[in-house]
């Protein structure tokens, strides 16, 4: 596909630089912990925020920063995008109607025309009837339904969603999500999602970008990052245990710090960085080595538990100096049968066919 944004662009006062590719018709999910620079990248491309180095290009056109010796800077408002933000952001003094209508408006479509089109998308959003309501007259959550229904209202080059469900009652948000797939599947939309729900992920990206440290740490297709995920955060995200450290064979590694060797399906390079992941649940534990079938045992210490509704989540650091971290999710009375407390020595046992191998990719993340 043709490449539709290229952000090569850096921001000095956040500690942010970007180097990144989107093509026409992507559904780009990007996650990352608080802070890692996921809403800088969207006001960047919005417009909001100006690069201190380098550039961000629309089909190749210099919209904010230095190119090729040209400087520029397109306002937002210039920019036929769609931004939605955390907050609503509507204009007070305007109908539900007049605020969803005026996007079209602005783009020169007749009145008349652009009031039949943002009625068509607060229907589609469940807002209909609120059509004459003023912003003030609202809830969050249906200030929030009105903002996205004037960012499909303008069928924008590219849609910017920060956290878009974020505001949303549990009840409205499925419908709301079915509605996003569909006009992104069907108009082959552009857009960015940011996003601490895996369920937005794996219903509307194709794309998935991680952002850590203000640097993107792996881009690539979505079921390929969620499936080997290549950063402690990301496997965390996805509710697995991420293991590293070389390859022996190519179904056996030796884990960093002194961890143990863990066998598993794959196909590892001798002498090469691996990683491992293994499912929470997948775990077991014992207070002593144990036997019977083969099976992966590594020794550690339980370092904390949280209960998570109807099960416990067992934090155990591996090793002699605690470098790695392994979660076993146990049912309460497992954990009161083994008496398990911060402290306690254990093995934490999981079968072969349950770990799954992969070399690191270049640079320890992406693809």
């Amino acid at each position: 596909m043709p490449e539709i944004l290229r952000i090569a662009a850096g921001v000095e006062n956040r500690g942010f630089e970007a180097d990144l590719r989107i093509d026409e018709g992507d559904a780009v999910a990007v996650v990352g912990p608080n802070g890692a620079g996921k809403s800088t990248l969207l006001k960047l491309i919005a417009g909001a925020l100006r690069p201190t180095s380098g550039a961000v290009l629309l089909r190749g056109h210099l919209l904010s920063g230095v190119h090729e010796g040209r400087t520029a800077h397109l306002p937002p408002h210039r920019r036929r995008f769609s931004y939605v933000e955390q907050r609503a952001l509507l204009f007070p003094h305007f109908s539900v109607l007049e605020n969803v209508a005026f996007g079209p408006r602005s783009r020169g479509v007749g009145r008349a025309q652009a009031h039949e089109r943002a009625l068509r998308e607060l229907e589609a959003t469940g807002l209909g009837e609120l059509a004459e309501r003023r912003p003030a007259q609202l809830s969050g959550g249906q200030a929030q339904r009105v903002s996205i229904a004037r960012a499909l209202a303008i069928d924008p080059e590219v849609i910017l969603l920060d956290e878009p469900f974020a505001a949303l009652d549990i009840s409205v948000t499925p419908a709301l999500r079915v509605l996003l797939r569909e006009r992104l599947s069907a108009r082959r939309q552009s857009a960015l999602i940011v996003t601490h729900d895996l369920l937005d992920v794996v219903s509307l990206a194709s794309q998935l970008v991680l952002i850590e440290g203000g640097r993107i740490a792996a881009h690539g297709p979505t079921e390929q990052l969620l499936s080997a995920p290549p950063t402690q955060f990301l496997a965390e995200f996805v509710g697995l245990n991420l293991l590293v450290g070389r390859a022996v064979t190519q179904t056996e590694m030796v884990l960093d710090g002194d961890c143990g060797t863990l066998t598993g399906a794959g196909d590892l390079v001798s002498g090469h960085r691996a990683r491992a992941t293994v499912a929470p649940q997948a775990v077991s534990l014992h207070l002593s080595p144990p036997s019977g079938s083969p099976r992966n045992a590594l020794r550690g210490t339980i370092a904390h538990l949280e209960s998570r509704g109807p099960v416990v989540a067992v934090t155990i650091t591996l090793g002699p100096d605690g470098g790695q971290l392994l979660r076993a999710d146990l049912t309460p009375g497992a954990v009161a049968e083994l008496a398990l407390v911060p402290g306690t020595t254990v093995w934490a046992a999981m079968k072969a066919t349950q770990v799954s191998l992969y070399p690191s990719a270049p640079g320890g993340a992406g693809y």
